[in-house]
């Protein structure tokens, strides 16, 4: 977690101020907008608001931009404000995400001879970021430094953090971070004044309101009720969980222990200790060709890639797998949370599914699902049954029994048609990996290929293909010098579309 604040500046004394709110879609942006307005009219100011629209959220921030401007006694007329923010203009620049302070930035909204940046530290990912097929999370280093070299003034923590443990929104947390940072020549009792008119959760936002304060005045001391950070778990608890990891003790050098764990708590979670073993057993016989061709000089990265690959693999998406995630209690707890819903109050939860003919077939004992999913008769017959979705009401008894009836097919998933597929698959792949893995550059980058196969239905079909295409390059050409760049090529043109 960030937290910055350098020294506060003496509070402005120009006449006039501008301030650039650049805020997603339910971030209150445009309650925070409305309340420094308030302030600003109780001051005695003129003030003037405007805003204009992103795309959507999370492809397009909306600009609040207000402008704030002390009256000018015997001039007989009212200042003339902006509608919208001037490059080089800008006095204090708030933005309730990391990345979206970064667009102002680029925006040249931030400059070092004016601009005071307020912002919180933690991420909301964009939908390229979600979408890549790979890692797309952008780095946020490039971000940071450019937040500490353009600003005046930074003033950066995370807000959600503080908007958690005080039940408020981050709006109330920035309205609190920009009392305290002395941007505007607003007192702080005109601030809370502004939320209590305003009516709406007054204690939660008062409460975000001061922690937010505090923050902005002393980054290095915890708002109240912020909790420690958890302490890391002594090891496993479960005599199943004990007997593994003595086995990744055992069979694995240090340096992969942590990769691997995750990957064998992923199966037992996902099916059960004797997949887990699978797991091991493939993660085992890899380490083994990756020692053979001097992967202790290289910390066996090619060994750790793999683990963690394998992993994302083994435990595919499948409707098993949906049904049993839908109806975990982890995931109304946190529906319930995101909604802002109290205790007392009803959730009612509908979730879209739209299973196709194919996904039926998986479904089934591998040679019945098999001969269904060849048989043009059947797509005739059967087809039409599941080509519209079904909305379904988890909330209800009646839906989440449905649900909870699929999960339970997890006990057969081995004999069923999908599960035979998979397997197949990734034999085929670990075969090829250490078939290469005296190339190690050339099998890390067929292990990172695997990652053009995401998603479920028609997105995942296209990923399938794909990923062929890599593994018949790499049948064909497994002895070219230039193996790990033809398929990093591959791998790179996978990813952006789907031609």
């Amino acid at each position: 977690m960030h937290s910055e604040s350098a020294p506060a500046p003496a509070p402005p004394t120009r006449q006039r101020l501008s301030i650039a709110i650049v805020a997603l879609g339910g971030q209150g942006g445009g309650v925070l907008a409305d309340w420094l307005v308030d302030v600003a009219e109780a001051y005695g100011w003129i003030v003037q608001s405007s805003s204009v629209p992103g795309v959507a959220q999370r492809t397009g921030s909306t600009v609040y931009y207000l402008e704030a401007a002390a009256p000018i006694a015997g001039a007989g007329h009212e200042p003339v404000l902006a509608l919208m923010p001037v490059p080089g203009d800008v006095d204090l620049v708030v933005a309730p995400e990391l990345m979206e302070a970064g667009r102002a930035i680029a925006r040249g909204l931030v400059t070092p001879d004016r601009t005071t940046l307020i912002a919180s530290s933690h991420r909301i990912y964009g939908i390229t970021e979600k979408s890549a097929a790979f890692d797309g999370i952008a780095d946020p280093q490039p971000v940071l430094a450019a937040m500490r070299r353009e600003a005046r003034r930074l003033v950066l923590f995370d807000m959600e953090r503080a908007c958690a443990q005080t039940g408020s929104v981050v709006s109330s947390v920035l309205c609190g971070a920009i009392a305290a940072a002395d941007a505007l020549p607003f007192p702080r009792e005109l601030y809370e004044e502004a939320i209590r008119r305003g009516g709406v959760a007054v204690e939660a936002n008062l409460a975000g309101f001061a922690a937010g304060w505090q923050r902005a005045r002393d980054p290095e001391a915890a708002a109240p009720g912020v909790a420690a950070a958890a302490a890391p778990s002594d090891g496993p608890t479960t005599e199943i969980g004990r007997r593994l990891d003595a086995r990744v003790r055992a069979e694995f050098p240090e340096a992969l222990h942590p990769a691997i764990r995750d990957g064998v708590r992923t199966m037992v979670e996902y099916q059960d200790a004797r997949y887990a073993g699978e797991y091991l057993d493939r993660v085992g016989a890899t380490l083994r060709s990756d020692a053979a061709a001097g992967g202790a000089a290289r910390d066996f990265a090619l060994t750790g890639a793999f683990a963690r690959r394998l992993a994302t693999w083994m435990a595919y998406e499948d409707a098993i797998r949906v049904a049993e995630l839908k109806t975990t209690s982890e995931r109304f707890d946190r529906v319930r949370a995101d909604a802002d819903a109290g205790s007392t109050q009803v959730l009612q939860l509908t979730d879209y599914l739209h299973p196709r003919f194919e996904d039926f077939c998986e479904m089934l004992p591998a040679p019945i699902g098999e001969r269904l999913a060849r048989s043009p008769a059947a797509a005739r017959r059967l087809g039409p049954l599941f080509r519209r979705g079904r909305r379904i009401e988890t909330n209800r008894l009646r839906g989440f029994l449905l649900l909870r009836l699929i999960a339970r097919l997890r006990r057969w998933r081995r004999a069923s048609w999908r599960h035979r597929r998979e397997m197949q698959g990734i034999e085929a792949w670990c075969e090829r990996i250490r078939r290469i893995a005296a190339m190690p550059d050339a099998a890390l980058e067929l292990i990172e290929s695997q990652g053009v196969v995401t998603g479920y239905g028609d997105t995942r079909e296209r990923g399938l293909r794909r990923f062929e295409s890599i593994l018949q390059l790499v049948d064909r050409d497994a002895s070219a010098p230039d193996l790990a760049a033809r398929v990093r090529r591959l791998r790179t043109a996978a990813d952006p579309d789907e031609s």
